[in-house]
């Protein structure tokens, strides 16, 4: 249903007060890039990226609300959407693509007048129309994406405020609470820019076929507007043809026909630039190698930028590593995500469909994960690269190669010692990178699960197991190696005599009674022998064993052979041993 009119005053009352309109009384709004034509066509422009009121009606509190961000710099900013504010009904966005949002809900828009909410609205080739009548008054609202105009036609009533009532008003217009987005950067200039140049090609609106329109429309608010802003902001996207199409849609409000103006001006039929693509938040639409596309904004993308960067930083966790690129930045320089991938081929990236962020990750030694190990770090590498081998005969995509890793500290295990007190006996340990604990048992029999006891009595030569377990340790990630097990006849480790049961991770070739099970295969391991006793010494028997941890990576299982000498395996270190002691009186 269309808003009521109400007839307050006479047309020709407005004639004095808003001589800008024309004489008809028919008034008219430009916002193209930074800059306001407003409807007595004086030009100002909007500085920062803050949302503006462009026309508010006093009496019924409609707002029309502009939104103005930058693009390829961050001190020139953009009309970048419009919102129809009424206070009785649902807002309607009006949005880069030709794209329309009723109550933040899409909706599909076409050359045939759709109403909502009281609108009608409809989308031919070169942008959005939305008509509506407000306290008496026709207004009829168009975007494009770069370049908002609104026409009111034979207003009755005027209790209106605003940027397109008043251009010079801008600070008090500003509606954004958030006072970041008057934040000035301070970008260079841009020196490739030849003013002079930008002033001539201006100002063709003087020349014909604009010439047959200048009485009517008066070209100049538009060729300063032209001037200003391609003078600091180089002429991409069309930015140009911007402003004489903006001046050329005001000839024909004013029923002047121009003929031909885009051959004469060197300018494309309009049309959406990403096509249906839909940008999001840090991205605008804007061309990409004569095509169109999804490009950053400039605060967004200057960090990577001064850092040649196209994503980052690596997010590690544990054993597991991800890296995600900016999906703006390799549309720029016309890298198709789809053809990165690792180490491994089959390991690709996935584009978050809202952020335009492609991730690429691996967990372990996957996707051809390279593992190395030093003395207290475990390091997981691999890379993202372009695919090999393509079967065309020329390529335009560089060759990309990004390296990304994660350091994990190596677990550090503490010193314990344990005395058989109990059926069970239990270390709490906390390092920087777990909390975890470490449980020694013996048994007397082969399933361990008799264990052995202050009460037990053990028999010479009678076979015993120890288990050595762990709790708290990442399984995937690491193993735990009994390195050596070794007797003394007293409660130092270091003492003599002392007797070896476990050397370099292996049962004792001399000692045909040890055996271990399960070494370096996971977070337990145990091993057996058959019990003894010093000669000479007062009958008490310690052992004492030394355990290591062990990248998972890694073959963490000790290479044993009967009766051969060993070399000590590379595969862990001496470095933070865990030595834990069990006694036994006789």
């Amino acid at each position: 249903m269309l808003r009521p009119f109400l007839y307050l005053c006479a047309i020709s009352a407005l004639s004095g007060v808003y001589g800008n309109c024309d004489g008809s009384g028919s008034c008219l709004c430009t916002v193209t890039g930074p800059t306001v034509i407003d409807f007595k066509r004086q030009m100002n422009s909007v500085s920062d990226r803050c949302e503006y009121s462009l026309l508010h009606d006093q009496s019924t509190g409609f707002s029309l609300k502009a939104n103005f961000l930058e693009r390829r710099r961050r001190d020139v900013s953009f009309v970048d959407s419009l919102t129809l504010d009424f206070s009785d009904s649902e807002d309607i966005q009006l949005l880069q693509g030709h794209r329309v949002t009723v109550a933040g809900s899409p909706v599909t828009v076409n050359s045939s007048v759709q109403t909502f909410s009281g609108v009608d609205l409809s989308k031919d080739q070169t942008g959005v129309t939305a008509s509506f009548s407000v306290n008496g008054s026709s207004v009829s609202v168009f975007f494009d994406g770069t370049t908002a105009q609104i026409y009111m036609a034979d207003p009755v009533n005027f209790t209106y405020d605003g940027l397109c009532v008043d251009s010079n008003n801008v600070s008090s217009l500003r509606l954004s609470s958030d006072t970041s987005c008057q934040f000035k950067y301070p970008d260079p200039a841009d020196n490739t820019i030849n003013c002079s140049a930008v002033a001539q090609q201006c100002d063709v609106l003087k020349s014909a076929p604009f010439s047959s329109c200048n009485s009517k429309v008066d070209p100049q608010p538009y060729i300063n507007a032209c001037n200003e802003t391609l003078c600091k902001y180089p002429d991409v996207d069309g930015l140009r043809c911007q402003f004489i199409q903006a001046y050329a849609k005001a000839c024909e409000k004013s029923q002047v026909n121009l003929q031909s103006w885009m051959t004469e001006a060197q300018c494309l039929q309009p049309k959406p630039v990403c096509g249906d693509r839909i940008c999001n938040s840090h991205e605008f639409c804007g061309e990409i190698n004569y095509n169109g596309g999804c490009r950053c904004r400039e605060i967004f993308a200057f960090v990577y930028r001064q850092s040649n960067l196209l994503g980052g930083p690596t997010v590690c966790k544990d054993n597991n590593a991800s890296l995600s690129l900016v999906g703006c930045l390799l549309n720029e320089k016309s890298i198709d995500y789809t053809l990165l991938h690792l180490n491994d081929k089959n390991c690709t990236g996935v584009m978050d469909p809202d952020s335009h962020m492609v991730t690429f990750g691996f967990n372990g030694d996957s996707c051809g994960t390279k593992v190395t190990e030093t003395s207290n770090q475990i390091i997981y590498k691999n890379g993202i690269m372009t695919s090999n081998g393509s079967s065309e005969v020329i390529t335009r995509q560089d060759e990309i190669y990004i390296e990304f890793s994660c350091i994990n500290k190596k677990p550090e295990m503490q010193t314990v010692v344990f005395r058989i007190q109990g059926s069970t006996v239990v270390q709490y340990i906390k390092s920087e990178v777990w909390n975890y604990s470490v449980t020694m048992k013996a048994f007397t029999d082969g399933s361990r699960t008799q264990v052995l006891t202050p009460d037990s009595e053990v028999k010479l030569n009678q076979r015993i197991w120890v288990e050595l377990e762990t709790d708290g340790l990442n399984g995937d990630l690491v193993s735990v190696v009994t390195d050596s097990c070794w007797a003394t006849d007293n409660q130092m480790s270091n003492s003599t005599p002392k007797y070896d049961l476990i050397m370099d991770g292996c049962a004792n070739p001399d000692d045909q009674t040890v055996y271990v099970g399960g070494n370096g295969e996971g977070t337990s391991n145990y091993f057996s022998f058959n019990m003894f006793r010093f000669s000479r010494s007062t009958g008490e028997v310690y052992l004492h064993c030394k355990l290591q941890l062990c990248a998972k990576k890694n073959n963490c299982v000790p290479a044993c052979s009967r009766g051969v000498r060993r070399r000590r395996s590379a595969k862990y270190r001496d470095e933070a041993p865990a030595f834990l002691s069990m006694g036994w009186s006789h």
